[in-house]
């Protein structure tokens, strides 16, 4: 019964997610940039919540440059394992497909 109670949750949330950035743009004053702050949030919020299946996936050895550091983005990770050549095949497609340049832009110091 709490999976299902998790999983309508869930759903709910994402509806609400949607729904409100529609109309909280309406609402803001300054538009410029709204969506790509919401696509940032997005992006950190996807390096920690699916850091397994990033660290499974698109890293050689998940203890050099681990996915799923709060405040850090998917691009700035793969672009910190491209540095270290700690990518996998999959995690090279991801980039060549972000474009190297922006994955290593990415990167916070």
């Amino acid at each position: 019964m709490k999976e299902i109670i998790g999983f309508l949750l869930f759903i709910i949330a994402l509806v609400l997610i949607f729904l409100m950035t529609i109309v909280n743009f309406f609402e803001v004053q300054n538009k410029k940039g709204y969506f790509r702050s919401t696509a940032l949030n997005l992006d950190v919020w996807g390096n920690v919540e699916f850091r397994t299946f990033w660290n499974n996936h698109l890293v050689k050895d998940k203890i050099d440059y681990p996915f799923g550091i709060q405040g850090e983005t998917i691009s700035s990770v793969l672009g910190k394992n491209i540095l270290i050549n700690n990518l996998t095949n999959a995690g090279k497609v991801l980039v060549w497909i972000l474009t190297e340049k922006h994955c290593i832009d990415a990167i916070k110091l």
